[in-house]
């Protein structure tokens, strides 16, 4: 599979029931764009009817008669659509807090449609009924290929499917998906490995309900050892027993084997190169050595800057 992702931005890094969400789904689906822009605008009965006549004028739709008249925005309409689709979709704020996260901030987005494209192969290429379950790694061969990016949209698209997706920071040398998420760090994948139980290591992602973050924690110093433990083939296990889909960002391969390692314990792993970066021959010897163990390779991404 080699796909060509479009980005702006380079790398800067037995199922539970499913989260209950704050508004009645049912009811969410059941009101009308309408009701949603007018609710969330807080329009008067006059501007409703003005809305309304215009839009029986022009022959358009409630939206985007309230956008020709100024009532609403683009994003008003996004944010209206999403509620009543249950499609997660960041507000203005979130978006800042979180700019990386194109398919959640641009869900509409021609870079977000490739990531539901990937997402589309990926669950055909390892979802298939009689194969044991596995965890994805994402790895490359060098820094600043974009995994950090491209694992944490990849996350995003696959929760916004419905399912629970768990997100795993194992890059324990360069850790960023707290800084993309906004989330706390204190605790996290290396406490679990080196033996410090914590509780509420796993955050849920505000923006995405059904999106829960495993991250890094501290930095540890012995990094390659945690993941050659056996006490991490055993968590992801027991991670892919309780999560629909399983992500997991990795170091560089140029910065020890954790990555080799870390996509045997997951079971499978897709390989990102970024375009006018990559050696073909660096690529090709981490394909090899991923390949020489028990992984199941989902593919090759190009990731175009």
């Amino acid at each position: 599979m080699e796909t060509y992702v479009n980005t702006a931005s380079a790398e800067v890094g037995g199922k539970d029931r499913p989260v209950a969400t704050e508004v009645d789904e049912g009811q969410v689906r059941d009101r009308s764009i309408g009701d949603i822009i007018r609710d969330t605008r807080n329009l008067s009965a006059e501007q409703v009817e003005a809305i309304l006549a215009h839009q029986r004028q022009n022959g358009s739709r409630f939206g985007e008669a309230a956008v020709a008249l100024g009532y609403a925005s683009i994003d008003d309409v996004f944010v209206a659509l999403s509620q009543q689709f249950h499609y997660p979709y960041a507000s203005a704020e979130q978006r800042k807090v979180n700019p990386e996260l194109i398919a959640l901030n641009e869900p509409f987005s021609e870079q977000a449609e490739v990531f539901r494209a990937l997402r589309s192969q990926i669950i055909m290429r390892l979802c298939n009924e009689g194969e044991p379950r596995r965890a994805i790694a994402v790895v490359s061969a060098d820094q600043a290929d974009g995994k950090t990016y491209f694992a944490a949209n990849l996350a995003v698209t696959l929760a916004q499917l419905g399912g629970r997706v768990l997100l795993v920071d194992a890059d324990m040398r360069s850790p960023r998906q707290h800084q993309v998420f906004n989330i706390e760090n204190h605790v996290g994948l290396s406490s679990v490995l080196s033996g410090r139980a914590e509780s509420k290591i796993i955050q849920q992602v505000e923006a995405v309900p059904s999106l829960f973050v495993l991250p890094c924690g501290n930095t540890p110093p012995n990094p390659v050892e945690l993941v050659e433990r056996p006490a991490f083939g055993l968590l992801m296990r027991e991670l892919v027993s309780k999560f629909d889909h399983v992500v997991v960002d990795t170091p560089a391969a140029s910065q020890g084997t954790d990555a080799a390692v870390i996509a045997a314990r997951c079971g499978a792993a897709l390989v990102l190169a970024r375009k006018n970066s990559s050696r073909v021959k660096r690529l090709q010897d981490l394909v090899a050595v991923i390949s020489g163990g028990p992984v199941k390779m989902a593919g090759v991404v190009l990731n175009e800057f």
